[in-house]
């Protein structure tokens, strides 16, 4: 095979820093008007989107790289004790592996949830439709999931649900509209409910 060449400027465009990345927080606040209050209690303390398919549609969009379709990459990084609110990916594979922190990978309907704890450099996938939760459990430690989600529809986005309850708070507290923002990068509140 011929080598391709590639210019700096090319590589640099398929390149992320982590000192340069902007949590999608911060992203979907600044963009959608989504409250960081709001997404901090449905994510991690922060979720840094590195990579996205080029087409990709959802709350990790605004990420720097663009790739091919089916993967996202992103850091998930938790103070200790933190951690998203349980919640189902309808139809991507969630993967987890820790570069920092130790992480509780929990899993299963609440009151029969069984758990795993990640140390550095330990790996787990939770497949689609799986309800599931992380949470940082080192004592005094900022850890860090490295997140890799699948792909395995043509629509390139990831439909999240979360607890009726939790839609409930937030639209009592920040109104509708941002449910709507919310249901607009793919956030549902229709977890457990039968359809």
């Amino acid at each position: 095979m011929k080598s391709i060449k590639v210019s700096q400027d090319e590589m640099r465009r398929r390149m992320a820093r982590f000192k340069d990345l902007k949590s999608y927080q911060y992203q979907n606040e600044a963009a959608g008007g989504i409250p960081m209050e709001v997404m901090e209690k449905i994510a991690a303390h922060r979720v840094y989107p590195v990579m996205v398919p080029e087409t990709y549609t959802g709350r990790s969009a605004q990420a720097p790289i663009k790739g091919a379709p089916g993967v996202v990459l992103s850091i998930a990084e938790c103070p200790p004790g933190d951690g998203p609110a349980s919640h189902i990916h309808e139809k991507t594979i969630e993967n987890f592996f820790c570069l920092s922190g130790r992480f509780e990978i929990a899993w299963g309907d609440p009151g029969a949830e069984q758990s795993v704890v990640l140390e550095p450099l330990d790996f787990v996938s939770v497949p689609p439709g799986v309800p599931r939760r992380f949470t940082n459990v080192h004592a005094t430690e900022t850890g860090r999931l490295f997140v890799i989600i699948q792909v395995q529809t043509v629509e390139q986005s990831d439909r999240v649900s979360f607890q009726p309850e939790l839609r409930e708070e937030i639209e009592r507290k920040h109104g509708r509209k941002t449910v709507d923002a919310l249901d607009g990068i793919g956030i549902r509140f229709d977890a457990g409910v039968e359809a």
